[in-house]
């Protein structure tokens, strides 16, 4: 253990500037070989980088817990080679990553696998952190869908590169769950409430909206990401200013357009500021009086109130403790949140959900409550309490890794 932080300190100093990184690399790419030829996330090399690639294109890349494991040794063993300056992360397909695989997870719960379930939300947050506390840039591609955890693993990291084909969203309140992974940190860091409306409503973010409100750090053309891979891919440095410098080459300068929610700011912060759903829903009814919002709110209002109604509380309730958390206190809260979302104990919300979306796709969930009126506070309360005696909480390594956002 001691070996290995003695080689983070050096790492992290030479990111700051102080040491230089051997440059004895090899100019050939070095490909992986994986096991399995179908594995779900593949090795690009290049002379100074690495790319992992999320590979189920099928499945819009939703993250496994073979694919977070994965990540996780590859990123820990990628931090420590002197011979790699940065690392970058895309996904196959039309889609960056889509978030969980939330149907496997819900399939090992009705076989009784709690186990692996709690498994793989500890995996995920620690490779939040993770990505979070990198010691190297790295540049994630954010092509495609980019949902749920599929934000969580990119949003944390030093570039986030947004196309014109990118939809950003956290739509788990629609399936009975909450948004994960980090989420509760940096949506509530959003101008306003924005980061409530999202989460509450899941609403999707174009490309040119994640610019503006700060999910994203660059924005190219879709047409042009063969341009900006080419590029990073013949870099030579370990230099988070080089990368920036490349990024911002192939950038294109891009603004909301007319129809963009981020011009209903001051709607948003008048509706979502208020203390409970019930009265965001309220006040949303109320704005709906308003012709120039008419649309606009009865959507909002119809996308809440398609969602768990023990959901919505929960959610709303992680994005304000998370306003006034740092990122692992969140990661903390989070997997209490999750462990007892995913038990049962008190809702089968999250299963029901993901049947009557993902599953039957008949799109008639039978929510428990069936009403916000019904959720009590002792149920919602029961998402943020501690574990218990003999369930450990998560452990992240805060003594030796410090988040840099």
């Amino acid at each position: 253990m001691m070996q290995r932080f003695q080689r983070l300190i050096k790492l992290k100093q030479a990111r700051n500037g102080l040491l230089s990184y051997q440059r004895n690399f090899s100019a050939l790419p070095y490909y992986a070989q994986c096991d399995d030829p179908q594995d779900q996330v593949l090795v690009e090399g290049r002379a100074k980088s690495r790319a992992a690639i999320l590979n189920r294109p099928a499945s819009l890349n939703a993250l496994t817990i073979p694919m977070v494991a994965r990540l996780k040794r590859l990123y820990e063993s990628w931090e420590e080679n002197p011979d790699i300056g940065f690392v970058l992360m895309k996904g196959s397909g039309k889609a960056f990553c889509s978030g969980s695989d939330v149907v496997s997870l819900c399939e090992l719960l009705n076989e009784g696998k709690m186990e692996e379930c709690k498994t793989y939300f500890q995996t995920l947050y620690k490779f939040v952190y993770l990505q979070a506390t990198y010691l190297k840039p790295h540049v994630a591609i954010l092509d495609g869908f980019t949902m749920g955890a599929g934000a969580g693993i990119a949003v944390p990291g030093m570039f986030r590169l947004a196309t014109n084909k990118t939809v950003f969203a956290h739509p788990e309140a629609q399936i009975g769950f909450h948004p994960d992974a980090g989420a509760s940190f940096y949506l509530s860091r959003l101008p306003g409430y924005l980061g409530e409306y999202l989460a509450l409503t899941g609403d999707k973010l174009n490309g040119a909206e994640m610019i503006a409100c700060g999910l994203a750090s660059h924005f190219v053309l879709h047409e042009r990401l063969d341009l900006v891979e080419e590029r990073l891919g013949k870099l030579i440095t370990d230099e988070a200013t080089v990368i920036e410098t490349s990024l911002a080459q192939y950038g294109d300068l891009v603004y909301p357009d007319k129809t963009s929610v981020l011009l209903k700011f001051e709607t948003i912060d008048k509706c979502f500021s208020h203390d409970t759903v019930e009265e965001i829903v309220d006040a949303l009814e109320s704005e709906a009086a308003d012709d120039s919002y008419n649309e606009w709110c009865k959507n909002a209002i119809g996308k809440i109130k398609e969602a768990s109604p023990l959901s919505l509380k929960v959610t709303l309730q992680s994005i304000r403790e998370g306003r006034f958390q740092s990122l692992d206190q969140c990661l903390a809260r989070e997997y209490r949140m999750s462990l007892t979302g995913m038990s049962k104990q008190v809702s089968n919300d999250v299963c029901e959900g993901v049947r009557a979306r993902l599953v039957d796709k008949d799109f008639a969930p039978k929510w428990d409550p069936p009403s916000l009126k019904e959720v009590s506070k002792d149920m919602v309360d029961s998402y943020f309490s501690p574990l218990g005696e003999f369930e450990p909480e998560l452990e992240l390594p805060t003594a030796l890794r410090e988040p840099y956002i």
